[in-house]
């Protein structure tokens, strides 16, 4: 199979869509595959052995937002791709699907932005509506359309974008194991955050407006407490003024081992941003072994099981979500249960295992295409 991929967000830049892009072409590789990448400019040359051509680019509050270029055409063209995936579609995504629809190439778009819901958090009024016509006039041109969540499918059927599906993400169930509680660096680190014993409530992830960690203000004068946030991200000054006086390490933006062991040396994981499409971090904290406590809304809907492995608070209610992380706070065994809850829940949601998910959403519109191409060859007697 030759898969084109389209992607609006690519190394280094760090973010959701980038980390699923890797996957999928590491598995790609790992199958046999052949795939070409098409990236906003400053990507590496090559990813997992295969080309990365970059297009230019614009900054947006710290990401470079891909360009379209004549060049998306041409190297479709050059390439011959059987399917080209279309990766948080948005300007560039928009070109790429065009691009293959013009060359008879099927589109997969896997949706993980919510742009329109950026521009409601921001009070754009008529901007709303006019992000969500752009969604549907993208995700029209796809032949199918993978949605991470409930929430995202009932936004995307409500708008009237149809072909949809559901394509979950997966997890390094080894890389994020709770073992890696038992590593030296590991506890070098929990003696960092908490010397006297304190119950560490973790963060990792960008700090940016739609990831309204400033809420963590909420936690004020819970006793017993510290908090590391891992991530940087244009909300810094913000919510560094937001949680001034408080019991938190900063330990900014970290990859790999020291992901893996800063996730090892949380309590339990708070994410407090109401517009996650999906919620990757949550799934890697369930990986690590923790309770997961997030709002009610978007992807940590499908992702914690209220009173299971984790809790579910109202969306912006701060009440609510001191109250949530305090019943963990005052109690290990619970946490302990919950987070082996959190574990389980997950281990059937390997990188392998989704990506071959995907390459089975690949074939289907593959197949859907060529039955319409010998559709349209079968003279009109026949058909008749």
């Amino acid at each position: 199979m030759r898969v084109a991929v389209v992607s609006e967000s690519f190394l280094p830049t760090v973010s959701g869509v980038t980390t699923s892009v890797c996957k999928v072409l590491d598995e790609l590789r790992r199958e046999g595959h052949d795939a070409l990448v098409i990236a906003p400019f400053g990507a590496p040359e090559e990813y997992a052995g295969f080309p990365v051509h970059t297009v230019p680019a614009l900054s947006y509050r710290q990401f470079p937002v891909g360009l379209p270029n004549p060049r998306v055409l041409g190297l479709l063209a050059d390439f011959e791709p059987d399917v080209l995936h279309a990766a948080s579609p948005f300007l560039l995504g928009a070109q790429g699907i065009a691009a293959a629809r013009r060359l008879g190439v099927p589109s997969v778009a896997v949706f993980q932005t919510d742009v329109a819901g950026y521009a409601h958090r921001n009070h754009l009024g008529q901007a709303t509506r006019l992000a969500w016509r752009f969604v549907k006039w993208v995700h029209d041109g796809a032949d199918l359309t993978l949605v991470p969540s409930t929430a995202s499918m009932t936004d995307l059927r409500r708008i009237g974008v149809h072909n949809l599906d559901r394509w979950t993400r997966g997890v390094d169930l080894d890389g994020y194991h709770p073992n890696n509680r038992r590593d030296p660096e590991v506890a070098a680190l929990r003696a960092r955050l908490a010397p006297a014993g304190e119950v560490v409530i973790g963060y990792v992830g960008r700090i940016a407006p739609e990831k309204q960690v400033e809420r963590f203000r909420a936690l004020r004068g819970l006793p017993g407490i510290s908090i590391a946030l891992v991530g940087d991200g244009p909300s810094t000054p913000l919510v560094a003024r937001a949680l001034a006086g408080m019991p938190v390490t900063w330990l900014d933006r970290l990859a790999g081992a020291e992901l893996a062991a800063a996730y090892a040396s949380f309590d339990l994981f708070l994410h407090a941003g109401t517009e996650e499409t999906f919620g990757q971090t949550l799934q890697e904290a369930h990986a690590a072994g923790l309770p997961v406590v997030a709002p009610r809304s978007g992807g940590p809907i499908d992702l914690i099981e209220h009173g299971s492995d984790g809790y579910l608070f109202t969306p912006d209610d701060d009440r609510d979500l001191r109250r949530h992380v305090a019943a963990l706070v005052a109690d290990a065994g619970l946490r302990h249960r919950m987070g082996e809850a959190g574990r389980r829940a997950v281990l059937g949601r390997s990188w392998q295992n989704v990506c071959a998910t995907l390459f089975d959403y690949y074939q289907q519109v593959i197949d859907e295409s060529l039955a319409r191409r010998a559709e349209t060859l079968v003279p009109v007697a026949q058909r008749r």
